[in-house]
Order: structure tokens, then C-alpha cells, then sequence
């Protein structure tokens, strides 16, 4: 049993196609683009039965929300609430991005690069901290969503809202603070998955998936980007064992899954590409690589192999129950603590280290402009997104690596700058908007 929380960002709206800032005013409305794509997400609903949707009471997101479930087919009417309102921006409400920094120079810089810190006044003189402010507001919507929707049970809930709150609420959701609202993009009618499990447990499934509104990947920014995937299915992931650093090769299934990988990225123009040295990392790659239109080199990174999982490797996951029954329950519930036993056997630390590091020599070496996939494992790519998301060891439960799955991180120009994490397991190319692929072991 599990809560699942689908977030939802309104459709373009007419202040987003006219360049300007939106924030709590409502004379922004919903464009005829952003209707159809409120019903794109609709759409892409249809399979999800909902326990209940909630929405913010400014017109765009409330029309989003109506046409949305509309076209979901269950009947079901969205709750407005304030407590979804988007971020209080009021002195430059209805401002192009230019008029902001001409007003407002030092504060727009802030706005752009260190958001915690932007600081404006009311119009009766008094000064607030609008991030930190949104910050507060989500918390607060988290923790009731928690109360009335419990991870013991099974629910679906669908929330629409606006990027900036919506980012608040993943933060909310991690327990991160405000200084990290920049390192998620939230598209315009993009959906994103979140599961609460027992214990308090907050996993992101997805992240930004636009797949229902016929694109691929959201748009890049100037600089470098990497793709950074799963490789597909093996035998052990299916029957559920510990692979770590054995070198178990892709399975029928993981081919198709490296293929339709493959056949989602084929568009995505490839200029150079990096892999774990085992074998399921490097057939998935090949299967993708394959479909370019051009040779992409090829590198293996030694950094980049699977977590040693020592005596545990080859285990089937009740074996290890039976043998090291403390041990499993702490890497289930405190992974940052276990130490691997026998021969070889690593701790997330270790893999973190190694991972981070090889990660960032990648991006290092990439130009403006430039696009590397990257393929690894499991254990591996969380370590590198939670990274990059400012979590830490303890958290790689946090994070969702579907076999086949792709993630999408961009850098500024001269990958200055924290990383954005575009989208987090992209899946839709195995089938749905949800991911569906077994987690397998690692």
C-alpha cells in the first residue's frame, strides 16, 4: 500500500506566452495551448483512478485542473485551496523579465541565482522573503496531505498548482530548505510522481515528464546537458537478487528496454557517451548509440561500476533475510549506516565518492552546447541525483531508477552554476506516463 501524489503544473498560460511575471495575479489566464494541454493531461490520466484533486484557486490552475479531469473521465471535482497559491512576486506582477532587472537589478540577480535571498516590499512598506514565505506554505500543504492521505493506504491524488509552489512542495516533501529552489524544472503542464510509503518515506517516481504533451525532454539551457540512464532489465533484476559488481548481461527484456530507450533519445543529437565497465551498463548504451545518426565515442568509467554488495551478490533478497537479518533492515531503512559484508563489500559512502567524482570529471570535460549520456546502475544514479538534488548517503530511497529510465540534468553556460535536474526517471517509453518497470535488485 502506498500514497501516490501526482503534481501537475497549469498549461501555458497568457502571461507565460507574453514573457511576463505571473505570480498571484489572476489576470493571467489560461491560453488556448494551455487547454489543450490541460486535457493532454487529462489524457494520460485515464488509467489512474483518484481519491481526490486539489488545485489553487488562481484562474489558470483552476481551469487546467476542470479541463483535466474532465477529460480523466472519473467525475471527480478539484478542491480549491490558498494554501496552493503560487509565490507572492505582487511589486512585479504583470513585468517582462527585462522591466524586472531594469527596476530591480540586485534583486532580480537574486531572483535568478540565489531565490532564498530575494527579498521585496508590500505596499505598505513592509519587506518579506517571498521563497522562504512559499517555503512555509508548502510545508504546511504537505503535512496535510499526509494526514489525510496516508502511506498505509492507497491513494491517488492529483495536485495542481504553479512552478514555483510545486517546487516547494518537492521540497517540502525531502525536507530541504528554500536555497535549493532552483535545481528543479517544472514544465508547463509536466507531471510529476511522488510515493509516501510507511515509516515517512518520500520517494520521487518522476519528475517533469511532458511525454503526454508530444515532447521527448524539456527544453535545454545553454550549456551542457547529460542523460543519465538505467541500463534495462537482466535476469537477477527479474528474479529479484543482489547483481552488484557481477557482471550479469541484459536480459530479452532489458534489450527491448535499451532499445525503445533508444528509439525515445534518437532525436536527441549525442556528442559523446560514458558507461559502467560491466556489461548491462555498456549493451544498454550500444542499443542507444546504435540508433544515432552519427558515431558517438564511447568511454568506460571504472568509477561508475555497480555498489559492491560482497557476500550479499548472487543473494536472493529472503537468503540474505535469513543470514543478515539486521544488516537487511538497516540498508532498508538507514543505507548510509550498512557496510557490506564479505569481500569487496562497499558502503553508499564509498560508491557516492567514487560516482560524484567520476560524474563531475564527465561534466567537466563537456562544452556549451554539448550532450553526454551517461549509463549506469541503480545504486549509482541515485547516488549521483541525490547529489545533485542536495540530499545526501541516508536519502537514495528518495529517488526512483526504473530499468530503461532517463534522467536529464543541465548546466548553465560553462557548467557554472548548480545543476537543474530537468526530469528525473522518464519512463514513458516503457509504456505510460507512470513508471511501470519492476525496481529489480541491485
Amino acid at each position: 500500500m502506498a500514497t501516490r501524489i501526482l503534481l501537475v503544473r497549469h498549461g501555458l498560460s497568457s502571461f507565460n506566452l507574453e514573457g511576463r511575471i505571473q505570480g498571484r495575479e489572476d489576470a493571467s489566464k489560461l491560453s488556448d495551448p494551455g487547454m489543450e494541454q490541460a486535457r493532454q493531461v487529462g489524457r494520460a490520466l485515464r488509467d489512474i483512478p483518484l481519491t481526490a484533486a486539489f488545485c489553487s484557486p488562481l484562474q489558470r490552475a483552476q481551469f487546467t485542473a476542470e479541463l483535466a479531469l474532465q477529460e480523466q473521465g472519473q467525475g471527480l471535482k478539484a478542491t480549491s485551496t490558498d494554501q496552493l497559491l503560487e509565490i507572492d512576486l505582487t511589486p512585479w506582477s504583470g513585468l517582462a523579465r527585462a522591466e524586472v532587472a531594469q527596476k530591480d537589478p540586485q534583486q532580480e540577480l537574486n531572483w535568478r541565482q540565489a531565490p532564498a535571498e530575494l527579498q521585496l516590499q508590500r505596499a505598505d512598506g513592509s519587506s518579506y522573503y517571498p521563497v522562504r514565505e512559499l517555503r512555509q506554505q508548502a510545508e504546511a500543504f504537505w503535512q496535510e496531505l499526509q494526514q489525510r492521505f496516508p502511506a498505509e493506504e492507497d491513494h491517488s491524488v492529483l495536485v495542481v498548482a504553479h512552478n514555483g509552489i510545486l517546487r516547494c512542495l518537492l521540497l517540502a516533501a525531502l525536507g530541504l530548505p528554500a536555497e535549493h529552489f532552483n535545481r528543479y524544472r517544472i514544465n508547463n503542464a509536466s507531471l510529476s510522481v511522488l510515493n509516501l510509503r510507511p515509516g515517512g518515506q518520500v520517494q520521487i517516481e518522476s519528475l517533469n515528464t511532458i511525454s503526454h504533451l508530444g515532447e521527448a525532454l524539456p527544453k535545454r539551457s545553454s550549456g551542457p546537458r547529460v542523460l543519465l540512464v538505467r541500463h534495462g532489465e537482466t535476469n537477477w533484476n527479474r528474479q529479484g537478487r543482489f547483481q552488484g559488481q557481477i557482471d550479469i548481461p541484459l536480459n530479452e527484456q532489458g534489450h527491448a528496454q535499451a532499445h525503445a530507450a533508444g528509439e525515445f533519445l534518437k532525436t536527441v543529437a549525442l556528442d559523446r557517451a560514458y558507461t559502467s565497465s560491466m556489461s548491462r551498463p555498456r549493451q544498454t548504451a550500444e542499443a542507444i548509440l546504435k540508433l544515432q545518426g552519427a558515431s558517438v565515442p564511447m568511454t568506460s568509467c571504472p568509477g561508475l561500476v555497480e555498489i559492491g554488495h560482497g557476500a550479499w551478490e548472487g543473494c536472493l533478497e529472503e537468503e540474505i533475510r535469513a543470514g543478515w537479518p539486521d544488516l537487511l533492515a538497516a540498508w532498508q531503512s538507514l543505507p548510509h549506516t550498512v557496510e557490506m559484508p564479505g569481500e569487496g563489500g562497499e558502503t553508499i559512502q564509498q560508491v557516492w565518492d567514487r560516482s560524484v567524482q567520476a560524474f563531475a570529471r564527465i561534466v567537466a570535460g563537456l562544452g556549451d552546447g554539448e550532450t553526454a549520456l551517461v549509463v549506469a546502475h541503480d545504486a549509482v544514479n541515485k547516488t549521483i541525483l541525490c547529489h545533485l538534488l542536495g540530499l545526501g548517503p541516508a536519502d537514495i530511497w528518495a529517488v526512483k531508477q526504473g530499468n530503461g529510465g532517463v534522467s536529464v540534468i543541465d548546466y548553465g553556460a560553462g557548467a557554472q552554476g548548480d545543476a537543474v535536474v530537468a526530469s528525473l526517471n522518464l519512463t514513458s517509453h516503457l509504456g505510460g506516463v507512470l513508471d511501470r518497470t519492476a525496481a529489480g535488485a541491485l
